[in-house]
């Protein structure tokens, strides 16, 4: 058994950890810590989690656990994943992975020096959707890849929501378009060698729109856009244009919410849909597998750094500084 500790109790942690966890004989969460010991008590009491710790600290030195699932905000990321990784825990964090590529780095190394495994929590991509969708790619079955168009649009309502602020590692790009960014990434396997943007801001230095040209070295170009504006309509798809045909990807986030997987190629349109298994039931079973049999995995901390790497490419050709600065 593969016991966890929970950093924080935050509104992702059930979706994307405690009701995998009761759906998999192999693993299970033992402790949650959270800034208001209250908060984590009826946590705890809801999700039937055994121990709560007073602090981030406790959790980190439990020794019944040998996993820290990071869900706090973005700005804590770097630090408490180190400190997991120096306590020697293999570590499960939440998107985006730091707050910049340099913390990145630091918490990949840390990982690497310690010989444990560091996730970056991309569930869509252990989904069979999205793996489905690559296939289709590398198959060839749309030509020579010309064009990705890549959207995650949904609106943030509340000023105060931690979105909205960068001290806490807050912007559309770092909560939405993080998946874009990374959709378009792993459907071409490539890094671009181009990228210019463009940004709208609400509070100081928080995008609640960026859009992202970027050209890649096979001579794919992608636009990645993601918008959080209160009036924005909600969307969520990919679009792959090849010489031969095109394919659209309803859903490639979340695709037991419902999905779809459209291809046309020389007028004829097929249409697949998958598995309605969650997506993060697969992130686990993948993490699982990395922890216990040192399985690859999709979004390393490897994968990490080179996704912050670009989203800090995105900022600075937005005009707007990387996450985690001191202004």
């Amino acid at each position: 058994m593969i016991w966890f500790g929970a950093l924080g109790a935050a509104g992702i942690t059930p979706r994307a950890l405690v009701v995998p966890c009761w759906d998999e004989p192999r693993a299970a969460i033992r402790c949650v810590a959270a800034r208001d010991r209250r908060r984590a008590e009826g946590f705890a009491q809801w999700f039937r989690i055994p121990v709560v710790h007073d602090d981030y600290a406790d959790v980190v030195a439990d020794e019944s656990i040998s996993v820290v699932y990071n869900a706090l905000p973005i700005s804590g990321h770097h630090e408490w994943t180190l400190e997991a990784l120096a306590a020697g825990k293999h570590v499960l964090c939440e998107k985006s992975l730091a707050c910049n590529a340099r913390e990145a780095e630091a918490m990949a190394q840390a990982a690497k020096d310690a010989g444990l495994v560091l996730m970056e929590a991309f569930h869509y991509r252990y989904h069979p959707v999205f793996i489905r969708a690559k296939e289709i790619v590398d198959a060839g079955v749309l030509g020579r890849i010309r064009e990705v168009q890549a959207t995650f649009n949904a609106p943030v309502t509340d000023p105060n929501d931690i979105r909205n602020q960068y001290a806490t590692g807050g912007g559309a790009t770092m909560d939405l378009g993080c998946y874009p960014i990374s959709w378009v990434r792993h459907i071409t396997g490539e890094e671009p060698e181009e990228v210019t943007a463009r940004a709208e801001e609400g509070a100081p230095n928080v995008d609640v729109m960026l859009e992202a040209k970027m050209r890649f070295p096979s001579g794919v170009q992608a636009t990645t856009a993601s918008d959080m504006r209160a009036g924005v309509r909600f969307r969520m798809d990919m679009v792959v244009t090849g010489d031969k045909g095109v394919m659209k990807v309803d859903s490639p986030l979340v695709p037991q919410i419902g999905h779809q997987i459209s291809v046309a190629v020389n007028g004829e349109t097929s249409v697949e849909r998958l598995d309605r298994r969650a997506s993060y039931a697969y992130q686990l079973d993948a993490f699982l597998d990395a922890v216990e049999h040192g399985k690859p995995l999709f979004t390393d901390a490897e994968d990490g750094v080179k996704q912050m790497r670009l989203i800090d490419r995105c900022y600075e050709a937005a005009g707007l500084p990387v996450r985690g600065l001191a202004l």
